[in-house]
């Protein structure tokens, strides 16, 4: 019965405990490597969905403010470059992780 067990002992220690070691590291680095990409398409699919808000609001406020003289917008303005200083740093970064995510994927 030795002589079974023996062998079987030494590779397990040998081959399956460096595996299991090994495997959960792997788990460990991939699980904290931020967002997944999913959710870097929900958040690019939200970025779009805002953007076409904002479109539509300008219009609104450009309609209002013909009918009414007195009418301020209370947002910020849409082609202002002061205000869009943000905008475009976003955009620019969505931009740079798109061509990563297509240089990973080549």
């Amino acid at each position: 019965m030795d002589e079974i067990l023996i062998p079987f002992a030494v590779v397990a220690i040998m081959v399956g405990l460096p595996w299991l070691i090994l495997h959960y590291i792997t788990k460990w680095k991939t699980a904290g490597g931020g967002i997944t990409t999913d959710d870097e398409a929900l958040l690019e699919e939200l970025y779009a969905l805002t953007k076409r808000l904002d479109d539509r609001m300008d219009t609104v406020e450009r309609l209002v403010a013909h009918d009414h003289a007195d009418f301020k917008p209370a947002r910020l303005i849409a082609d202002n470059q002061a205000d869009n200083e943000e905008l475009d740093e976003l955009e620019a970064l969505l931009a740079r992780k798109r061509a990563e995510h297509r240089e990973t994927r080549a």
